[in-house]
């Protein structure tokens, strides 16, 4: 069994994505051809975003934003404790402090209401993770970032073709940044990432901080970077966008099956109401977690933790952050443990999946299979 079965989703899609691939080496134009164009406007159209700018991965999409917002040295930007390390490292690498409020325990996503009191004079913007496939609260966040004049990044790389409110994820607020990392929902093979935004004065700003700042060619009016997402990736993505709304059915398709078959037995993550989920992982609350995720790798069931240690925590970041700082994410990083998940994942494995984990906790029957 596979944690997550790219090699099905290639075979699945493989004409389509063989002949964008051969387009590409047919014109030559791997740097900035033009299907760079068409994946921006088709991913801006899905969005809703009037501009989309992809970049060579979902690090350098929230490096860029942050760049054209002109954060620095000495300002503040509040984030999560709880998700990968490059939601923290974009900002130290601007010199500027990464601020961590503590999570909401139902939903492991940032708690906003926590947020207004670690807001200082020198905050510049809120960068929310929309972890495991789903927004955080984007509405009070969106609010509390009006009231003190913030900008707010979502950290979408995970959560591509999620809904919170009925608007599409990456279009949430000013700035929403995606990961086509090979794993995502929405994914390439090899790097690559989006920044969307309806606000045309800072697309412009990505767009020339992306090409080394360069306004026109060897023109370089702002510091830039080479953020650049290149031709092949782009046909790539472009390729697996024709099968999106179906994958997106089939993900929450697995994920009801799980639901179906761990209710009342195996706590979850909280998925409210007013959003979706894409299901980046399908992650479940144990107990006892190390233990039960050896069990499961004993019955050859694939599992991943996401994320064992919180980044207040991490050596290279602790200096931000005073230990004990944010408990919840602390004690969930203990707990959180994400089962295999994907489009082309069948109920008779998620029913295997189910019956390993159930032993594992002596929380229900062996026999999970769904007739």
């Amino acid at each position: 069994m596979e944690f997550i079965d790219l090699k099905a989703q290639y075979q699945a899609g493989r004409e389509n994505i063989n002949a964008r691939i051969q387009a590409v080496l047919d014109h030559g134009q791997y740097i900035m051809g033009p299907e760079v164009d068409e994946l921006e406007a088709r991913l801006a159209a899905f969005t809703g975003a009037r501009h989309c700018i992809t970049v060579s991965s979902g690090t350098e999409a929230l490096l860029i934003s942050l760049m054209a917002l002109g954060v620095k040295a000495g300002d503040e930007v509040i984030t999560t404790p709880f998700s990968f390390i490059a939601t923290a490292e974009a900002i130290v690498l601007l010199g500027a402090t990464p601020v961590f409020v503590d999570i909401d325990p139902a939903t492991c996503n940032i708690d906003p209401t926590l947020i207004e009191e670690n807001i200082t004079q020198r905050t510049r913007a809120i960068m929310p993770v929309s972890l495991y496939g789903q927004p955080a609260d984007m509405e009070a966040i969106n609010a509390i970032a009006y009231r003190h004049g913030l900008s707010v990044i979502e950290d979408a790389a995970q959560s591509f073709g999620a809904t919170y409110g009925g608007k599409r994820s990456c279009n949430l607020s000013a700035i929403g940044c995606t990961s086509f990392f090979p794993s995502k929902p929405l994914g390439c093979y090899g790097d690559g990432g989006a920044i969307f935004t309806s606000d045309a004065g800072l697309a412009t700003a990505m767009r020339e901080i992306r090409v080394h700042g360069q306004s026109q060619r060897y023109v370089h009016t702002r510091i830039g970077v080479g953020g650049r997402m290149d031709t092949l990736q782009c046909a790539i993505v472009l390729a697996k966008l024709d099968n999106f709304d179906w994958e997106l059915k089939q993900r929450a398709r697995a994920a009801a099956s799980y639901d179906a078959l761990l209710s009342g037995k195996i706590g979850k993550v909280a998925r409210p109401r007013d959003r979706s989920s894409v299901f980046a992982q399908y992650t479940v609350v144990v107990d006892e977690r190390d233990r039960v995720r050896a069990a499961l790798h004993e019955a050859g069931i694939p599992t991943a933790v996401h994320y064992p240690v919180p980044m207040h925590l991490q050596p290279a970041y602790a200096r931000w952050s005073a230990p004990d700082s944010a408990p919840v994410a602390q004690a969930m990083a203990a707990r959180v443990l994400s089962l295999p998940m994907g489009p082309y994942l069948d109920d008779d494995s998620i029913g295997q999946v189910c019956a390993a984990l159930l032993r594992a906790t002596g929380s229900g029957a062996a026999s999970c299979r769904q007739d």
